[in-house]
């Protein structure tokens, strides 16, 4: 599985049908409404999502 930026993952997201449900106080927390589960994503844009991380997000996301 290649590396994603948070940026892209944000922008697979939205492609999704997910969108930003609010802002927490250090994440941002996003909804699907797929699976309409609410899960949060770092603000770091520019560095790359961990790969347990990025299972866990597409996984509540509906993406897997």
């Amino acid at each position: 599985m290649r590396r994603l930026k948070y940026s892209e993952l944000k922008k697979l997201l939205r492609k999704a049908g997910c969108h930003l449900e609010h802002e927490g106080a250090n994440h941002e927390i996003w909804i699907s409404k797929k699976t309409g589960q609410m899960f949060p994503v770092s603000r770091h844009n520019t560095q790359e999502v961990p790969s347990g991380t990025l299972k866990s997000i597409k996984q509540a996301a509906g993406l897997d």
